[in-house]
């Protein structure tokens, strides 16, 4: 084959897929710890809704237990931490930090960057989310089996927060348009967020 065919045929591939050659880039988390940890009916008791928070960042090794929390492989076969219909798997998760918007990826146990940019704003319609360190955004098809394992997801962080001493508090009110745009996937895929932080205390 000729060299100028090569070139256009380069040309015609990418200019129709453009982020074929791109770099995923990838972000590990450390190992969650997934013993010990505070008795099970202290942390029901103590879980609680939260608008007030720090701005101080969150440390991965507790980004990574958040994570694992809700959504984490937990034992043999690809098995996770909350129940899951016919086991499969048709949730997201993304998170929203000043470092851009990641994917999190259960099997890896690592983070995949959506977005290079802080887009945290879209959660900005009420006053006591500006200071948020990580907004999590459960996504998945419009049907009861994301829902459900949407619910089951925030409940378990909701109970790893009371364990570690974090704020947090499950919300609808945020701009799903947008978010919907971010990542690239229909408006009827946002289910809901989850704002995650320090308590005010902390600054």
């Amino acid at each position: 084959m000729k060299p100028f065919l090569y070139i256009a045929i380069f040309t015609l591939f990418t200019s129709f897929f453009p982020y074929a050659n791109a770099q995923v880039v990838t972000y590990p988390l450390p190992d969650p710890a997934i013993s010990g940890g505070r008795p099970l009916m202290d942390v029901i008791s103590e879980r609680h809704s939260s608008r007030t928070f720090s701005s101080n960042p969150i440390d991965d090794q507790t980004l990574s237990e958040v994570l694992y929390a809700a959504y984490g492989v937990s034992h043999d076969q690809g098995k996770r931490t909350i129940p899951m219909a016919k086991g499969q798997n048709t949730m997201n998760i993304y998170v929203f930090r000043n470092d851009g918007v990641w994917l999190y990826n259960p099997l890896q146990q690592n983070l995949s960057q959506v977005s290079p940019n802080d887009m945290r704003s879209i959660f900005n319609t009420q006053d006591y989310v500006y200071n948020v360190p990580v907004q999590l955004l459960y996504t998945g098809p419009n049907n009861s089996y994301s829902l459900m394992e949407a619910g089951s997801a925030y409940q378990n962080v909701g109970l790893y927060a009371a364990s570690r001493g974090l704020n947090n508090i499950v919300r609808a009110y945020f701009d799903k348009k947008q978010a919907a745009q971010i990542l690239n996937i229909n408006e009827d895929e946002v289910i809901i967020s989850q704002a995650i932080g320090w308590p005010q205390w902390q600054d």
